[in-house]
């Protein structure tokens, strides 16, 4: 069973390793360029209408490109209220790394454009909501718990080159470090039968979503370690449990909301801002997000059997 899980792992590692590792390595090396800051400067004149000055596109920038530490470490160098800290940690929750996890997600059957739609979508409409009802953090945000101390940064391009290498190998190492054992231990659960437990375990939850109990272990590794970790564990299942197409989507669906839920709400605490409802926010958003869609999805699929009824009636 070990050795089995630990191909698997392997394997799973090598597939998401050839997508993370050179779009980890090019975005490393765009941030050496001016390319990010005009985005920034092309992106400024939208922030007002989520209730951010010009100078918050930075941070957003640099954590939908790179990923939340680089947004963290960019707002720590920023002045801002801690209205605006908290509705840039509630965007970028949603929306981070895009490039890389959207990637992802597309290697198990999902559409980019859906993934892209969402996340991005849920930033923007939690902020405008977030501006638009809360009338209070207007004093300065207090950072701590963090070194902004700044390393020292490559001059060359030859060191900008070898950054980006040091980035992306360092990214697959820990992607290995989490989906090996990760994928050991599915495959210990699927021989010993506590998936069957897990899944009996998680069968409420999954029937509130609107999916099948099958999908339980995908949900689980994606709230504790992520969506690429997920989409790792996804991977399998779809070739080995049948996961539906629409269990599929609707999974992903939760997931782009709300994944990797503890350390990626953790982090924001050296922000200074309530870290319990930016957890309620993503969490209510996911379930209520996956229950929409999974009953519209129900709907339809009863409307078209409805419609195939009729017509093989009128043909007898």
């Amino acid at each position: 069973m070990l050795k089995r899980g630990f191909l698997v792992g392997l394997k799973t590692t090598w597939t998401l390793g050839k997508i993370i590792f050179p779009i980890t390595l090019i975005v490393t090396i765009l941030g050496y360029t001016p390319l990010l800051g005009w985005m920034a400067d092309w992106l400024a004149p939208l922030m007002r209408f989520i209730g951010l000055p010009g100078e918050a596109a930075i941070p957003l920038v640099l954590g939908n490109v790179l990923n939340l530490y680089a947004g963290i470490g960019a707002i720590l160098t920023l002045d801002f209220t801690v209205k605006e800290v908290f509705i840039l940690a509630v965007m970028l929750s949603f929306s981070h790394n895009l490039f890389v996890e959207s990637a992802v997600a597309t290697k198990v059957g999902i559409r980019m454009s859906v993934v892209l739609a969402v996340r991005v979508g849920l930033a923007l409409f939690s902020a405008f909501m977030i501006n638009l009802f809360w009338s209070g953090g207007g004093e300065q945000a207090q950072y701590g718990f963090v070194s902004t101390t700044p390393s020292a940064d490559p001059t060359t391009w030859l060191g900008i080159a070898w950054s980006g290498v040091e980035s992306a190998t360092l990214g697959i190492l820990q992607l290995a470090m989490i989906v090996i054992p990760l994928m050991i231990f599915v495959q210990i659960a699927k021989e010993m039968n506590w998936l069957q437990v897990m899944s009996r375990w998680m069968a409420p939850f999954t029937r509130l979503l609107g999916i099948r109990e099958n999908t339980s272990t995908t949900l689980a590794s994606g709230l504790a370690f992520g969506l690429a970790y997920g989409a790792g564990v996804m991977i399998q299942a779809v070739k080995e449990d049948n996961v539906s197409k629409k269990d599929l989507y609707l999974v992903f669906i939760f997931l782009v909301a709300c994944h990797a839920v503890v350390e990626d709400t953790l982090i924001f605490i050296p922000l200074g801002i309530p870290i319990w409802p930016l957890l309620i926010i993503r969490l209510v958003t996911a379930i209520v997000l996956t229950m929409a869609v999974a009953f519209i999805w129900n709907r339809l699929e009863k409307d078209q059997q409805v419609n195939r009824k009729e017509a093989t009636t009128y043909e007898h």
